[in-house]
């Protein structure tokens, strides 16, 4: 089948999706491994560690997507007398095989964060580091940095702990087959009644953790990522936003709380790092005007506290129209940055979180800056000098913060080839879609199903962030991911 790009060029749908997602992630800086690199860090060795603790005996469980292979974390709980609990999160030892001029360390440093584009995933560490040698897959020892948290019955931390173990993850655990067993149906396979009893004290201690999340004003929407349906075949059938699962829910609060407490451990330790900051709204008066639309009332200057009310009173209330609203919020907010925290300077909040100190930890096989900090955490755990200067945590977060945004810009690029791909028999066609972003460059909208994004490119006077419009799609271009739509207006209409 041949349709029209936006100049009128014939395009073959079946154009090579991975080929478009190497060009786009070549043309945007970032480099792929090598096989010495490869080769190299299939033999890497961390050295000796005599903080290493033996916590094989525990129960270790992960829960990630079924494909994943570079695991990062893993979980344990136990009950205590007094009504808390105790949460166990390992994370994977990455720096110990980082070693200074080695290519894998090079190549972190290079491109900082694994890019997930709708063709595949181009990580940011070797194969045989992230998949293999650093990865927590089960039945296997690994080395982890872990964290332990008291948390009492109403979400508090008591305490924190941090320190290097072995550790082994008895099941990777899926999150739809968690999510479905916990909602009554089947339990998920490789689970025995002990990690059956696990995974219910770990969503018991799930809850407090959101409740006292949400008490302080953190705002209560995840972000939803898409996912591409295919058949037997492989062809895409349709294009989701992929909902927030209760099993993520587990993952989500367990590594939001290790962030923070690893966070303020360097700052009580008198340590720079870089920290993960969501700046307040720059377009509050926009969230406000949405607000007042249905009635509700935000205070003139931002806070996330009034934004969390009026999001869950949606959700309670409208949940028809919640994943819209957290969609226009998202895009108002805008997206984080990597920035330099020293001891005496002022805080650097998390917005969306309402926190004032979190940093990058629980990725390291996927983030540059989770690494950073797993070396700041084990220079506090030995007494050792900071690993970095203040100069070099600049550079690093600069480095970081660009870095995210190409590889963003590269996961959009192909999520909408993907989308062309899948749309471009339906030239001329009108849907419903909510305008999710506007700024100088022009106007996007978003359709809830296809869930796919595109280019207002006639009809967009006077429309802003968070309205719903009638859209008719008029051109595709696959090769540069490019979706055209037109604001339909009925004859007559003003």
């Amino acid at each position: 089948m041949v349709t029209r790009d936006r100049d009128g060029n014939g395009v073959d749908d079946q154009i090579d999706l991975n080929r478009l997602a190497d060009r786009a992630f070549v043309q945007r800086g970032f480099v792929h491994t090598s096989p010495e690199a490869e080769a190299e860090a299939l033999s890497a060795a961390p050295d000796d560690d005599p903080l290493l603790r033996d916590l094989r005996h525990l129960l270790w469980s992960s829960i990630d997507n079924e494909s994943s292979r570079d695991l990062d974390q893993v979980e344990y709980c136990e009950a205590l007398e007094d009504g808390a609990i105790r949460l166990y999160v390992g994370i994977a030892e990455v720096s110990a095989y980082l070693r200074e001029g080695a290519r894998a360390a090079a190549l972190a440093e290079a491109n900082t964060t694994t890019v997930y584009t709708a063709a595949g995933v181009f990580p940011m560490l070797p194969r045989a580091l992230s998949e293999d040698r650093t990865s927590l897959l089960p039945g296997v020892a690994r080395r982890a940095m872990v964290t332990v948290l008291t948390v009492d019955a109403e979400g508090a931390v008591q305490s924190r702990a941090h320190f290097p173990a072995v550790i082994q993850n008895r099941a990777k655990l899926v999150y739809e087959d968690v999510s479905a067993w916990l909602d009554g149906g089947p339990p998920p396979r490789d689970c025995d009644a002990a990690l059956l009893a696990q995974l219910l004290l770990q969503m018991s201690l799930a809850e407090r953790l959101e409740a006292r999340k949400n008490a302080r004003g953190a705002l209560g929407f995840s972000s939803r990522e898409t996912e591409l349906l295919r058949d037997d075949a492989g062809h895409v059938v349709d294009i989701i936003d992929r909902a927030p699962t209760r099993a993520g829910r587990i993952v989500e609060n367990f590594m939001l709380v290790v962030n923070q407490a690893v966070a303020e451990t360097l700052a009580d330790a008198g340590v720079s790092c870089i920290r993960r900051v969501v700046r307040p709204p720059p377009r509050w008066a926009r969230l406000r005007e949405l607000a007042a639309s249905v009635s509700y009332t935000l205070p003139a200057e931002p806070e996330p506290q009034s934004l969390a009310r009026w999001l869950a009173a949606v959700e309670a209330h409208d949940p028809a129209n919640a994943a819209q609203l957290s969609l226009a919020v998202r895009k108002l907010i805008g997206s984080g940055e990597y920035l330099r925290w020293r001891p005496g300077d002022a805080p650097l909040p998390h917005f969306a979180l309402a926190v004032d100190a979190y940093a990058h930890s629980t990725a390291p096989n996927r983030r540059l800056p989770d690494i950073v900090v797993q070396r700041s955490l084990h220079a506090v755990l030995r007494g050792a000098p900071p690993p970095f200067s203040d100069d070099a945590l600049d550079a690093i977060a600069a480095r970081c913060t660009e870095r995210s945004s190409s590889a963003r810009k590269v996961e959009r690029q192909i999520d909408k080839s993907a989308a062309a791909l899948f749309l471009s028999n339906r030239v001329g066609d009108r849907f419903d879609a909510v305008v999710s972003g506007s700024n100088g460059r022009g106007v996007w909208v978003k359709l809830p199903r296809p869930a796919v994004e595109g280019r207002l490119v006639a009809g967009f006077e006077g429309v802003d962030v968070g309205e719903t419009v009638a859209a008719t799609l008029v051109s595709v271009d696959v090769r540069a991911g490019y979706l055209d739509f037109a604001r339909f207006r009925r004859a007559g209409a003003a």
